[in-house]
């Protein structure tokens, strides 16, 4: 413990002024000062909120870089200074943008004093001991701001049922959807509602990878009761990424106990996950059938509409000014995920900020030209074949095998309809890679597929049967988000 703490420093594992210090110096000291000063130095903003590190970058370029280079440092580091469950999150500050290095430090001391300053640094164990609890502080969507379309209005009306009144619908509540849809969103609003609406409920929000590092943290610290008694006791627990559980047995089995104990007892479970509990087949059958004891409810890609609903609400909360037809042009161009549409508008907002000049329909085509080329996903046939072999529970040498069992050739065929649609590679280039057929098996494949839709026919994963078409629009979301 830190010397002359206050209480309210010690509740909350230390200043924020003090956390910045750590996180500046220990970045200084993984990078070294040459890397340091290049990335780092009066370019970035660290701040706290709950069980989540915020670095602000001045450029949508430098978030780009800094995410590809260093997400797995900045976890470390978050996870060193606040907790097991912490997580690290770049976003773009435009003000970095157009301040002077001196201005920045100087209106942030903590960042300009970790690099300058050669006295004692507070022990990161210290710190730690001390981390944030779950969900602490941390700023969370509002299900107000949430806009609903067809696809997802379902998932919506039911999480505001489950904001509402927890435990009285449904005992279990699961989102599903390819990244960007919203699923955290709806999570988190409905975390926020419940803390506004019913104080008195104890109420825990925080990622697979959350629990299971928790739950590895009082394996080693003998520590399992109170872990237990911690999230078993809860009112209601969210869950986001479950599907991270996938072949982690033991984690499994851990959340399977705490799940069945809450709903046992009429308390509130909701989670979300990639794809439709069916289809996480590496999954205990359990645990998928707790899911399925509930409600199920799919999120997917919000139409050009929606998305222009949603890009206007966004751009209305920024502080720029943006012509209409340059919203349309976000909305029109970017239609992978609500987060491209994020990043978008971000790039937009810093463009603003350095020139002081409303952004036009042509300023927004040339601000984000690099930005729409590098958001269109280019599908390879390793990619195809990574989705099929993950979707079936294959191994890729059994895709490219000689085999003709019905659980090997029909997603072989399905690995090849899809590389007809969604890569540019010929006929040959794909029954080379599945195993070294020719051109004319895979034209007997897309004709088998294309049949297989017409007729709505079904096939089976695992113990269930699903529809050709559920199967190839979800291998497809997969495909496209990456």
């Amino acid at each position: 413990m830190q010397p002359g703490m206050t209480p309210a420093e010690r509740e909350h594992g230390g200043s924020d002024d003090s956390r910045v210090s750590l996180v500046m110096s220990e970045l200084k000291s993984r990078l070294g000062d040459r890397r340091f000063a290049l990335w780092c130095e009066g370019k970035v903003r660290p701040s706290f909120l709950g069980d989540q590190l915020t670095l602000a970058v001045g450029s949508p370029f430098l978030l780009n870089c800094m995410t590809k280079q260093f997400q797995p440092l900045l976890t470390e580091i978050a996870q060193m200074v606040i907790g097991p469950a912490a997580r690290a999150v770049l976003t773009v500050d435009a003000t970095l943008a157009v301040q002077p290095a001196g201005r920045r430090n100087s209106e942030h001391p903590a960042a300009a004093q970790s690099v300058a300053t050669t006295g004692p640094t507070p022990s990161l164990a210290a710190v730690r001991r001390d981390a944030v609890p779950v969900g602490r502080q941390r700023k969370l969507a509002d299900l107000s701001e949430f806009v609903p379309h067809a696809a997802n209005e379902l998932a919506w009306t039911a999480s505001r049922q489950v904001a509402a009144t927890p435990g009285a619908h449904f005992s279990t509540l699961f989102l599903h959807g390819v990244v960007g849809t919203g699923k955290t969103h709806l999570l988190e609003g409905i975390c926020r509602q419940l803390r506004r609406t019913h104080p008195a409920l104890q109420v825990t929000l925080l990622t697979a990878e959350g629990f299971a590092n928790y739950f590895t943290q009082a394996l080693g610290d003998r520590t399992l009761p109170g872990f237990r008694q911690k999230f078993r006791g809860v009112d209601v627990l969210l869950v986001d990424d479950v599907d991270f559980f996938e072949s982690k047995r033991v984690f499994q089995e851990e959340f399977l106990h705490t799940v069945g104990e809450l709903v046992d007892h009429g308390r509130q479970v909701v989670v979300s996950a990639d794809r439709h509990p069916k289809l996480l087949t590496k999954l205990s059958d359990e645990l998928v059938s707790r899911f399925h004891s509930g409600l199920v409810c799919r999120l997917e890609s919000p139409d050009l509409e929606t998305r222009r609903k949603i890009v206007a609400a966004k751009a209305a909360k920024l502080e720029g000014e943006f012509a209409a037809e340059a919203l349309d042009y976000i909305a029109e161009r970017f239609s992978g995920s609500v987060r491209e549409l994020e990043g978008a508008l971000n790039c937009l907002q810093t463009c603003f900020a350095m020139t002081q000049k409303r952004v036009t329909l042509a300023t927004a085509r040339q601000m984000l030209a690099d930005l729409e080329r590098d958001c269109k996903k280019i599908v390879k046939l390793a990619d195809v074949e990574r989705v099929v072999c993950n979707l079936f529970g294959l191994k890729a040498k059994d895709l490219k095998s000689d085999s003709r069992v019905r659980t090997l050739a029909q997603p072989r065929m399905l690995a090849m309809f899809l590389a007809r649609r969604h890569t540019p590679s010929a006929y040959s280039e794909i029954g080379q890679h599945f195993g070294g057929r020719n051109h004319s098996t895979v034209i007997s494949a897309e004709r088998k597929v294309e049949q297989w839709l017409t007729e709505n026919a079904s096939v089976r994963i695992a113990t269930q049967a699903w529809t050709i078409g559920e199967i190839v629009s979800t291998l497809e979301q997969q495909l496209l988000a990456g």
